[in-house]
């Protein structure tokens, strides 16, 4: 399992070497499907739910209601908030993700029980 906005910011060390900074992943324009991205991100499987809301660690001002949340397609995992990111920071996601992605049409594979069961394991050993 990969972790699609692995960021120092953003994540506890807990679950590894970060591949960086959130600055150092600004795009100055959004993806072509930037919105269709955002929806998938959106409409992940629910690992780990956060009551509340997170700040915009790029200072914006603006906060994301279950920002601190995990969700999950199956193969990746990623933050609440990242859609956020994605649509108003233009922050670069891995190419392996967005393949993955493109190739479901931007839609997120339907839930496999057992697999996500194995995921939110994954989650809760590291939180």
């Amino acid at each position: 399992m990969m972790i699609v906005d692995f960021f120092q910011e953003l994540w506890p060390p807990s679950f590894g070497t970060p591949r960086g900074s959130i600055h150092d992943f600004l795009a100055p324009e959004p993806y072509e499907d930037a919105e269709r991205i955002a929806q998938y991100l959106r409409r992940g499987h629910e690992i780990f739910s956060v009551m509340g809301t997170s700040e915009d660690v790029l200072g914006s001002g603006h906060t994301v209601l279950g920002g601190d949340s995990i969700l999950s397609d199956g193969k990746w995992i990623w933050r609440g908030d990242l859609w956020f990111y994605v649509r108003t920071h233009h922050v670069e996601l891995p190419a392996e993700f967005l393949a993955h992605v493109r190739e479901n049409n931007h839609l997120v594979p339907p839930e496999d029980a057992p697999r996500v069961i194995r995921i939110a394991r994954y989650v809760d050993a590291r939180i």
